[in-house]
């Protein structure tokens, strides 16, 4: 009896640029929720992204000034757009502190550039390692050199937990107001940084821009754009990896 041979399926463009965009959106979610003490292991997890991105590059030969989006795509994919302004930008300063004989008072360091946004009384999250759903609120009490570092003073509200002479840090720094976009709109590709800027005939272009101060939800624009431009927050990666296609 004779069987009839299925014609082979290879998945096609469409197909990979929806799975760069999936992997984008799970790639940034890991590493916003990362912990201070297990940042390697987040960079662990983005090894297979940046594979993936690498066997993109080697397929391009040159690349398009610009790349385009029907109107159905980019709903299916929820595009969205931000505008390039001046908002406040805030450093969360991470790393790890060791409690006294009182219970009360952590001890840690920091390098002299975070130094530069710690001072005293402002508030820390404390947390230790093997208990991370312990979250302690705290105060910087005293911020003072220490060899080519700067030690940090941190005094608990509450009494620290019982077994745990380590913790995890978090302090919350004064907000700084300036020219920004989304982390999530800036992707960085053989060195660069780059946003895709929509244009006024509805393409997206693609941008190196200069970055400066890195906050948790937004990064400084020193340099390659201008204010009120519209760049693509979710979904950048959908349309680097179509651009890149149309390159190849």
């Amino acid at each position: 009896m004779c069987q009839a041979e299925l014609p082979q399926c290879r998945p096609g463009p469409v197909f990979w640029t929806r799975l760069a965009s999936r992997v984008h959106r799970l790639v940034r979610r890991v590493y916003r929720a990362r912990p201070a003490l297990h940042v390697l292991s987040a960079l662990a997890l983005l090894t297979p992204a940046e594979s993936f991105a690498q066997g993109i590059r080697e397929r391009i030969r040159t690349a398009p000034r610009s790349t385009s989006v029907s109107e159905s795509q980019a709903n299916e994919l929820t595009l969205t757009l931000t505008a390039v302004t001046v908002r406040p930008i805030q450093v969360w300063v991470r790393t790890a502190g060791v409690i006294d004989a009182t219970g009360k008072t952590l001890q840690a360091t920091i390098s002299k550039a975070e130094g530069a946004f710690v001072k005293p009384g402002q508030r820390v999250r404390a947390f230790p390692p093997e208990a991370r759903s312990s979250m302690f609120q705290a105060r910087v009490t005293q911020v003072a050199p220490k060899g080519d570092r700067i030690g940090v003073t941190v005094s608990l509200i509450a009494p620290a937990r019982q077994g745990s002479p380590r913790y995890v840090l978090e302090i919350v720094t004064e907000e700084v107001e300036l020219l920004s976009v989304p982390n999530e709109a800036i992707i960085e590709t053989e060195g660069k940084r780059v946003v895709y800027v929509k244009d006024s005939s509805g393409n997206y272009v693609r941008r190196e821009i200069q970055t400066g101060l890195q906050g948790e939800l937004f990064t400084e624009v020193t340099g390659g754009l201008a204010s009120a431009e519209q760049v693509v927050t979710f979904g950048s990666f959908f349309i680097d990896a179509d651009f890149k296609l149309k390159g190849s």
